[in-house]
């Protein structure tokens, strides 16, 4: 039979391939929104628009993952303290700020460079 800090060691390397996936899909995300400024810079603002497109499509999955593990935790399931997930969260925060900056990046490009 397990103990307590068994089952909480159990509990917690279930969030470590969550955890990837967050760090994957935002770091996707983050990829793409790179893509999107230098497309911007050639002019090219439908390739910009597809990239911030694709990252944001990679922040929603990003974002599901994380979703899962919250609801469960509001359910009732307990999971140990993990800094592998606390930083995947982190990760997924500051890029989906990146994309949204991106965003209006872009825009700000097109204004300038189609005037």
């Amino acid at each position: 039979m397990m103990d307590e800090k068994d089952l909480l060691e159990e509990e917690e390397n279930e969030l470590i391939p969550v955890a990837m996936q967050i760090i994957i899909h935002a770091g996707n995300g983050r990829t793409k929104a790179q893509e999107a400024i230098k497309f911007a810079k050639e002019q090219n603002f439908e390739g910009a628009r597809e990239a911030l497109k694709e990252a944001k499509d990679n922040i929603v999955l990003a974002h599901r993952s994380q979703t899962e593990v919250i609801q469960n935790e509001a359910a009732g399931k307990c999971y140990a303290p993990s800094l592998l997930f606390t930083h995947a969260q982190d990760h997924l925060m500051t890029i989906t700020s990146e994309v949204n900056m991106t965003k209006d990046l872009v825009d700000l490009f097109e204004l300038v460079m189609t005037k």
